[in-house]
């Protein structure tokens, strides 16, 4: 749960995806602005990290585990409230590690006014999205919800990439992937016992992150900043949109209750923040493709999370139907030009659920 810019485009998605997601984009999925390759963290040799496989471990459990964090979250706090608390964290996390590699933000208005179009569909919408979900439907079928990303992110490729030609391979996956969605659902019996407002909002959230995207991948290529800095100032401007927002539609907090507050906390600090800044290093180290193959375990960390420790009860159609929704989402991103919808030219270089 993205949130973020894709690592091979621009700015930062939670995936709460992915990815969780998923400019680097601020979502499950960050990415570098194109034309050059842009200039990621610091990925010398003496700079000792842990095993790539290490950290795309953790980075699936953190985005992974959004989605409990947001349904804690929301049991103090106004949705609202919780995405502008996500978006403070992470934008915290991501000017420290600015100030500490001496990165400046971009320059250009033209630029910035890019970036708040991209903050409004990889941030701020698709967040909000998934906090108000997740007050009726459970956090494992938000998580669930968040992978079907890939598959929107494969049916706009068609109509906004002109690059980006349909095999049969994809369009099967694509077809395949929206079963497992019918499946999860209960389609079937006319998708009784499930709150259709709440899932509607968690698969319009997961829609937002390829529109990002894509409108990332049309305007900020080539602008010669870095991943960290567009995906700073993306941050930036996503915490300034609901700094607005919120006053106008939620009450003034009486107090800060300690659960719904260190999961917020977490949320943003560790999904939205230091999680990008893994992402960054994954995509410089292993590349684009390897990386954003974290999106199709955020779904199953999410699953486990919301059944063991808030005790979600899991139904077998949504168990089979996640299952064909990740293998749909996997044969579209198959092929020698299954490249994330977002993503821009083969470089080093997040989404956020």
């Amino acid at each position: 749960m993205s949130a973020a810019v894709r690592p091979e485009t621009s700015p930062v998605s939670e995936s709460p995806t992915t990815p969780r997601n998923r400019t680097a984009a601020p979502d499950p999925r960050p990415d570098a602005a194109a034309g050059a390759a842009p200039r990621g963290p610091d990925t010398s040799p003496s700079r000792r990290r842990p095993d790539w496989r290490i950290r795309f471990g953790a980075l699936a459990l953190i985005w992974g585990f959004s989605f409990l964090l947001i349904k804690v979250g929301t049991h103090g706090y106004a949705p609202f409230q919780v995405t502008l608390g996500r978006l403070l964290a992470g934008t915290a996390v991501l000017a420290a590690a600015m100030a500490v590699r001496r990165v400046r933000l971009p320059r250009g208005a033209r630029t910035w006014c890019h970036l708040a179009v991209a903050a409004f569909f990889l941030n701020a919408l698709p967040f909000s999205l998934f906090a108000y979900a997740e007050l009726s439907i459970p956090s494992t079928l938000a998580g669930i919800c968040n992978a079907t990303s890939p598959l929107w992110g494969m049916a706009l490729s068609l109509v906004a990439l002109s690059e980006d030609r349909p095999t049969r391979r994809r369009v099967a996956g694509l077809g395949l992937g929206f079963l497992g969605v019918l499946t999860v659902l209960g389609g079937w019996q006319g998708f009784s016992g499930l709150d259709v407002g709440g899932t509607a909002m968690a698969l319009l959230a997961s829609l937002c992150y390829p529109v990002g995207w894509i409108y990332v991948r049309r305007t900020l290529s080539g602008t010669g900043a870095s991943a960290l800095a567009l995906t700073g100032g993306q941050l930036l401007l996503g915490t300034a949109q609901l700094s607005l927002v919120t006053p106008l539609f939620t009450s003034a907090l009486e107090g800060f209750p300690l659960l719904p507050t260190l999961a917020v906390a977490a949320l943003g600090a560790l999904g939205t923040g230091f999680a990008m800044l893994v992402q960054f290093g994954l995509v410089e180290e292993v590349g684009p493709t390897t990386a954003q193959m974290v999106t199709y375990f955020i779904p199953v960390v999410a699953t486990a999370a919301g059944v063991v420790v808030l005790g979600e009860r899991l139904s077998w159609n949504t168990l089979v139907g996640a299952l064909v929704v990740l293998a749909g989402a996997v044969l579209t991103q198959s092929g020698p030009r299954a490249r994330p919808p977002g993503a821009g030219p083969r470089s080093a270089t997040g989404r956020l659920p």
